[in-house]
């Protein structure tokens, strides 16, 4: 009766997904092909953020190849530094990501809006580099480069601990090669991505270190103190420019961003082990004090907690709003395309969602004297279908209303 009580719960699991699965609420951003809304779940409650892409402005933009590596790769993803994929569906007009929610706000928003002055100590600074690490760790031990790290990318959730988001520039790296692409965001970009050389897994420590000089210097290392400057004075700036530390830097946070920052990767901290140079990053002097285990495990007191009440994001006013997309019709090819983006609920975050909001508990009954419900004997006839959030949810007078409701999925032998 287990067995048949697990193939109830993976029918559940793969059963579709549509959009009145879920309540949609406020708009929290804007991305690439579309916005990023707050949603919930209507069976379980969880809230989740929901990353709209639009159809045609995907294939304008000819994003489909992007668009579809971003699913796959989150669809592989499973860290606690990096978003995760719950659901992936689509409407008639958008494919949809649902991720999960970060209430905090990003690392950019904390950087230069909280608090009279600009940037963070070197402790909180230490404690989000950490993170971040272990988010890049995860992603190059799987053979997949970043390539988009920044502090905009790099959000804070409801407890304080931080997450890798926006993994719309990664790829995967193949065991033992090297790729090729002129990608990323400007400030940010290692020089021999500037150059267009092949390189693995170079551009994200180059990155890293650009982030945790951020972090404590309270401005971007490479940035144009006009607001219109030329892309090309920039990646000149970043493979010629030497960084100078103010007082606000110690001694091992100004080594290790030196380290991070080298222009030849065959030099640069973090670029001497493959898939693995996380390793070598936290042998840095700037990591000294941290314990990777108890950090890993989420174990170790964030500096900094979000206010619950607080809304760190932009107000909904002043998130700029996308023009419609005129003369793109959609065909046959596209339909093949969404067809392979539309996979429905990935099984770990669900069943992750399912255990923490109580569903499995309240649902997951046997009968007495551990025999089986009635749900699991085989020899009943079939139930009629039930509408509802929980397809399996009895509908019970409440004056019959037992404390632990049954369930009622598909008997196995249908």
């Amino acid at each position: 009766m287990y067995y048949h009580r697990y193939l109830q719960w993976k029918w559940l699991e793969s059963s579709p997904i549509t959009s009145k699965t879920f309540r949609m609420y406020r708009v929290l951003g804007k991305g690439g092909f579309g916005e990023v809304c707050a949603c919930q779940v209507r069976a379980t409650g969880k809230m989740y953020a929901c990353k709209k892409l639009e159809k045609k402005r995907i294939k304008k933009r000819k994003g489909e190849s992007m668009v579809l590596t971003e699913k796959q790769i989150l669809h592989k993803i499973n860290s606690n530094f990096v978003v995760s994929l719950a659901y992936a569906f689509e409407t008639k007009e958008a494919l949809c990501l649902v991720l999960t929610l970060m209430n905090g706000g990003d690392l950019k928003f904390h950087i230069y809006n909280m608090g009279g002055k600009r940037g963070f100590g070197v402790d909180r600074a230490r404690f989000y580099a950490a993170e971040i690490t272990l988010g890049l760790e995860h992603l190059n031990n799987q053979g997949i480069v970043y390539r988009d790290l920044k502090p905009e990318n790099v959000l804070l959730d409801d407890h304080g601990h931080i997450r890798i988001s926006d993994l719309g520039l990664a790829v995967e790296v193949p065991l033992g090669e090297t790729v090729k692409g002129r990608v990323g965001t400007v400030g940010y970009t290692a020089p021999e991505v500037i150059d267009n050389e092949r390189y693995s897994f170079s551009p994200d420590w180059f990155s890293l270190g650009c982030v945790i000089y951020e972090m404590i210097e309270g401005k971007a290392l490479f940035s144009a103190r006009r607001e219109k400057i030329k892309r090309e004075v920039i990646e000149k700036k970043v493979k010629e420019k030497q960084e100078q530390y103010s007082s606000k830097f110690t001694e091992e946070a100004k080594d290790t961003c030196q380290s991070l920052l080298k222009k030849n990767p065959s030099e640069r901290l973090g670029c001497n082990s493959d898939r693995r140079g996380a390793e070598e990053v936290k042998r840095a002097s700037f990591f000294r004090t941290v314990n990777w285990k108890r950090l890993e495990a989420r174990m170790l007191d964030p500096p900094f907690v979000p206010d619950p009440r607080a809304v760190y994001a932009k107000d909904v006013l002043d998130i700029e709003q996308f023009s419609t997309v005129k003369g793109m019709n959609l065909d046959n090819d596209d339909t093949n395309f969404y067809n392979k983006f539309n996979t429905g609920r990935i099984s770990i975050p669900w069943q992750d969602e399912i255990i923490e909001t109580g569903c499995f508990k309240e649902l997951n009954v046997f009968g007495a004297n551990d025999t089986p419900s009635d749900d699991l004997k085989l020899d009943q006839p079939p139930q009629p279908p039930v509408q509802g959030c929980f397809p399996f949810r009895k509908k019970i007078p409440k004056q019959n209303m037992p404390v632990n409701r049954k369930l009622s999925l598909p008997v196995t032998g249908d």
